[in-house]
């Protein structure tokens, strides 16, 4: 035979996209938190890069300080969006592991990046 197999290697892919399609999905259900203040801050993000939660310290909260409060609040939601990221990227190798052999500069979380 010796032909290169076209259609098994298609499967291959077709299998792999389904994974990573199922992947994407459970993606909503990771969750991750970020603080800032020592924690008088928080903030829940999920695996979609999306924030859920903004949690404050009722201390924090005055008039002539919103400006600290402001930067505590974007500190905590970027952390937790980056912490959101990390889960996100190794749930989505777990899903394609022993899939595809890893080809160097072939980025999969930069494929599915809307």
């Amino acid at each position: 035979m010796g032909m290169f197999d076209m259609g098994g290697l298609m499967g291959k892919v077709k299998e792999m996209q389904t994974k990573m399609q199922e992947a994407q999905d459970k993606l909503i259900d990771i969750t991750a938190e970020g603080e800032a203040g020592a924690g008088m801050v928080k903030a829940t993000a999920n695996g979609k890069k999306e924030l859920l939660t903004i949690m404050i310290e009722p201390a924090l909260i005055n008039p002539d300080d919103i400006g600290i409060l402001q930067d505590l609040i974007v500190a905590a939601a970027n952390k937790a969006l980056e912490n959101a990221e990390i889960k996100a990227k190794a749930e989505l190798q777990q899903a394609t592991e022993g899939m595809i052999p890893n080809i160097p500069g072939m980025d999969l979380g930069n494929m599915f990046n809307k």
